[in-house]
């Protein structure tokens, strides 16, 4: 039963920000074909193009086409190239699930072991450190890599991007300094979180009897409070997964990387609102996702919400 109701809340949610999202750009003044065909567009073109796209039909009619073409895998039409986007949408949502997916695993690779570290010393420095990688910004730090990895050293290329399918050297060279640029900022602020978890753990209970009992403060932290520490920072992980996404729309901008925020950035900028709506429900479906699964790894980590579901 708690899954149905977690499934219920996904769909209710993900229905209301669908008619949330179509109003909103609905509601951004102009005519968006007169946009698309330019100030010099006669009046029999623009009533034309208006009419083609169905901008003319009621507004109930508009959303139900829109929203069946989303759930068949249709996102439309590009109100300024005239073409079907669906192809691009899943290529670019392909290049940015694997930057912001690789980001935010090294970030934990970071993150983990040092914020066990830095707990178990109580190493003062560490919050130094840490709030100056989340005081800049990760476009900055992208700035940074490029000057010194492409401009002067010449090791990596400076932007671009290479699929997978065209040779793994390629696709990891262009692949590097973004990573970093988005991981580096995530592991600052994932770091923190991991250390206050770890201090909390460190003054329970079963941990002192853990010692107590013989074992170092290293093996009864991973024995017995991984798993209690685990769940805050999960939160944390899925929220900051999540928030990836819109720091990767500045550093795909930085390095000229094909993801979903740059097309969502063009989309914008030529008023182009059937890419753009479809878009953004890319990104707020994907949320929900996250924030869905971090609910049922909540499960898997602690018995006792599995029990409590039970009952």
């Amino acid at each position: 039963m708690t899954l149905l109701k977690v499934l219920g809340r996904y769909v209710l949610t993900l229905a209301a920000a669908s008619v949330l999202i179509f109003l909103l750009m609905r509601a951004v003044p102009g005519n968006p074909a007169r946009v698309a065909l330019g100030v010099n567009a006669t009046e029999e073109s623009v009533a034309e193009l208006t009419t083609t796209m169905g901008l003319d039909r009621p507004l109930i009619a508009q959303y139900g086409e829109w929203l069946g073409g989303l759930l068949t895998g249709d996102f439309g039409v590009s109100l300024a190239s005239q073409q079907n986007i669906t192809a691009q949408v899943i290529d670019r949502a392909q290049v940015s699930l694997i930057l912001v997916g690789v980001a935010l695993l090294l970030a934990l690779v970071i993150a983990i072991p040092l914020g066990m570290w830095t707990a178990q010393r109580k190493a003062s420095i560490s919050n130094a450190l840490t709030q100056l990688g989340i005081a800049i910004p990760s476009f900055l730090v992208g700035i940074i890599l490029v000057a010194i990895f492409a401009v002067q050293l010449g090791w990596l290329p400076a932007n671009g991007w290479s699929p997978p399918n065209q040779g793994v050297g390629a696709f990891l060279s262009h692949l590097v300094m973004p990573v970093i640029a988005l991981a580096l900022v995530q592991g600052a602020i994932l770091t923190r979180y991991v250390r206050s978890a770890i201090l909390d753990v460190l003054n329970q209970d079963y941990i002192r009897t853990a010692r107590a009992l013989g074992q170092s403060p290293t093996g009864a932290l991973w024995r017995h409070g991984l798993r209690n520490a685990a769940l805050p920072v999960l939160t944390v992980a899925g929220v900051q997964f999540t928030t990836l996404i819109v720091g990767a729309v500045v550093i795909e901008e930085v390095f000229v990387i094909p993801g979903l925020g740059s097309m969502l950035l063009d989309a914008v900028s030529v008023r182009d609102l059937t890419t753009v709506q479809s878009l953004v429900m890319v990104l707020v479906a994907f949320t929900l996702t996250i924030n869905a699964l971090t609910d049922a790894a909540y499960r898997l980590i602690d018995p006792r919400l599995r029990q409590g579901a039970r009952s």
